[in-house]
């Protein structure tokens, strides 16, 4: 009997032990503009950030969900965002003659793709498929703090004990530590527009603080519609309790 218990209580840590490692090391929490009731979205972190996915992130992965008019929303304006969209070629058609063509994208496209099939980009990648980042924020358990913490979490070397598979790179924060991405980002790697340091922590704030966006670009009016309700569902219940007090008093 004391062999099955003993067994038992093996098995239970060696369970929990592989749960700890594939759930990667606990996420630090981070402090952002966009969380809580009146939160908001910080306008210069999300034009840093649109500007890392360009130059960084948008050479393997997509944003399939979002328009380059969305950008609208959070103040560009029209000649920046048909700059933008116009940078990009994407496919169209079919033309007269039946055949696809390419094109300069506008404002109406969705931001294009850096692969025409997933095959392509399985090809492209050692056989790893780079995700869509459009929902990436709101698909990950940990949501904003998940995709800051990865991109922050390389280390140069595996902890001892650790062996990683070949084409794989340690990160304490990914799932079982082990992600076929290299690092993405390094000190410098972009030099921003207005002035900031481009330091790999700075980079990965603001390129999160855009995939929050992409993922929930309604927040704000959502935010501001939910303030509203709630403030009229205060003067109501205010207006009902006086109509109450009003009908009770002239009874007695």
């Amino acid at each position: 009997m004391k062999k099955y218990i003993l067994s038992a209580v093996l098995m239970m840590a060696i369970s929990s032990q592989t749960a700890m490692a594939s759930e990667g090391a606990a996420l630090p929490k981070q402090d952002w503009s966009f969380s809580g009731v009146f939160g908001t979205f910080d306008r210069a972190a999300l034009r840093r950030g649109l500007q890392v996915y360009r130059e960084v992130c948008a050479s393997c992965h997509g944003l399939d969900l979002v328009s380059y008019r969305h950008l609208r929303q959070v103040d560009f304006s029209e000649d920046e965002i048909k700059e933008i969209a116009a940078a990009y070629e994407v496919t169209d058609g079919p033309n007269e003659e039946g055949d696809m063509f390419t094109r300069p994208a506008l404002p109406s496209d969705r931001f294009a793709n850096p692969f025409a099939n997933a095959n392509a980009a399985r090809a492209s990648n050692n056989g790893a498929f780079p995700p869509d980042l459009s929902l990436m924020v709101k698909a990950r358990k940990g949501h904003a703090d998940y995709l800051y913490a990865v991109l922050t979490g390389y280390k140069e070397e595996a902890p001892e004990g650790v062996q990683l598979m070949e084409g794989m790179n340690f990160n304490q924060y990914f799932p079982g530590n082990q992600i076929a991405m290299p690092p993405p980002l390094s000190e410098d790697g972009v030099e921003y527009a207005d002035g900031t340091k481009a330091t790999v922590a700075q980079m990965a704030k603001d390129v999160t603080v855009f995939l929050a966006w992409a993922a929930s670009p309604e927040l704000e009016e959502r935010k501001r519609l939910g303030i509203k309700v709630l403030f009229f569902l205060i003067v109501l219940t205010g207006m009902v309790y006086a109509i109450k007090r009003k009908i009770w008093a002239d009874l007695h």
